[in-house]
């Protein structure tokens, strides 16, 4: 693991958003930008941060300030939804939800039992992470043990922020890929006591979706849930229209498909629900009456052809929601690419995404949404300092672009809109760079 720097001093133009809120209408009042700022990170959290004149006089002579004179620091991109094992798979051709599964996911996800594979997709993975800006991520592994400790092996060696669980699955899968309710609840519970909480490791219960677990596996993760109340609940929700048929004939007694989670006891304020882009009115409200919280992965919704999700409505019911790649049906591990979706699928429903909206999502609200917004997501002071560097200008033609932004706020949007990889000049985790562009970091 690497160790903290004591003290490190930034220096450069900041963009965050102050504080959480109830309405898209009102962040652009808790929009805080630094022209020129400082932030200041001990032991990996924000010690200060504000005007450099203001700030200046705080630091010693020995200091180093690291100076982006020409880029863009805002906080770290929060990802809510990704599937580490579906890294090598993504792009796979024609089809959507259920037969996807059956024809790429699962082969893929077999390989897992083995370590040495496991450890080699981890350290991909999270390279690719950090490549993108993405310094939290809530993370699917596969039903081996192996593929969980590989993840948060490679996480710990950077000090980064992952919530990831092995997957629960005991039926309607491939024989290799099918654990039992007893030894899902045996090995989730020796993996809970293993990483929950070492370091700044977090796990989450992992049932795939509701019918690939039996209601005596379903209990089982409620029983999980019951023992270690503060670990998270990670799973699918009305991603696709056959799906939720599926659900219905599975669990006849049930009056839908997050009543199935939630008469489990797996429905609260550390559970997130990826997709949702069919849920009723009822479950709507549930989702509220819960505190429970939605990852949006717009890139995989249009990949898959499984709907537009409608963003406006967690605002009228005041649901949490984040922004998920969910990669491998998702198209990208860039969050810029994921908001110039987003926009277009807002777009489709005759709703504008706002700049300041999409990066609430992508940070703050992210850290909202997975319950973490009181460590995570803006520079507030005594917050974790994650932060990423931004290039507004890593092509011709965005260079071009730029010339013509009238405000941050139009800056902001046509980055979103242009952006990809390139334009990710560094990664800081924890006060320390994790990811600098062309630059090797032991």
């Amino acid at each position: 693991m690497s160790s903290v720097i004591a003290t490190t001093a930034i220096r450069g133009r900041f963009l965050d958003i102050q504080n959480t809120v109830a309405q898209a209408r009102e962040i652009h009042d808790q929009v805080r930008y630094v022209e020129d700022g400082l932030l200041i990170t001990e032991q990996g959290k924000i010690k200060w941060f504000g005007a450099w004149e203001e700030g200046k006089e705080l630091l010693s002579s020995d200091i180093q300030i690291q100076h982006y004179k020409d880029q863009l620091i805002v906080p770290g991109f929060i990802d809510t939804h990704i599937h580490f094992p579906q890294t090598e798979m993504i792009g796979a051709y024609g089809e959507q939800l259920l037969e996807w599964l059956n024809t790429y996911t699962f082969p893929t996800e077999i390989q897992f039992n083995n370590k040495n594979y496991a450890d080699k997709i981890a350290q991909f993975f999270i390279h690719e992470l950090l490549k993108n800006g993405t310094t939290t991520a809530l993370v699917f592994c596969t039903v081996h043990p192996t593929s969980v400790d590989a993840l948060f092996e490679a996480a710990e060696q950077h000090q980064m922020r992952i919530i990831a669980g092995k997957v629960l699955m005991d039926r309607h899968a491939p024989d290799e890929l099918c654990d039992t309710p007893e030894s899902a609840y045996t090995d989730s519970k020796t993996l809970i006591e293993k990483w929950h909480g070492k370091g700044r490791n977090l796990y989450a219960i992992t049932p795939r979706f509701a019918p690939t677990s039996t209601p005596e596996q379903l209990q089982k993760a409620q029983q999980l849930k019951a023992e270690y109340p503060n670990v998270y609940i990670h799973t699918h929700l009305s991603e696709n229209k056959n799906e939720i048929a599926w659900v219905k004939d599975l669990f006849p007694n049930q009056k839908g498909y997050l009543d199935v989670y939630h008469h489990y006891g797996l429905t609260g304020s550390k559970s997130i629900f990826a997709h949702c882009v069919h849920l009723n009115e009822d479950e709507w409200d549930c989702m509220h009456a819960t505190n429970s919280a939605i990852a949006f992965c717009p890139t995989s919704n249009l990949f898959l052809g499984s709907g537009l999700f409608p963003l406006n409505k967690t605002w009228e019911k005041q649901v949490k929601v984040g922004l998920g790649t969910d990669i491998g049906a998702g198209t990208s591990f860039n969050q810029l690419q994921t908001i110039n979706e987003a926009y277009k699928v807002q777009q489709l429903q005759g709703n504008k995404l706002s700049a300041f909206e999409s990066l609430y999502h992508a940070t703050l609200g992210g850290a909202k949404a997975l319950d973490l917004d009181h460590q995570l997501g803006n520079f507030n002071v005594g917050k974790e300092a994650d932060f990423v560097v931004l290039d507004l200008a890593a092509t011709a033609l965005q260079e071009l672009r730029q010339q013509r932004a009238k405000s941050i706020e139009d800056a902001l949007f046509a980055l979103m809109t242009m952006g990809d990889d390139r334009n990710i000049h560094a990664t800081y985790i924890y006060g320390q760079p994790a990811y600098v562009k062309d630059v090797k970091i032991s």
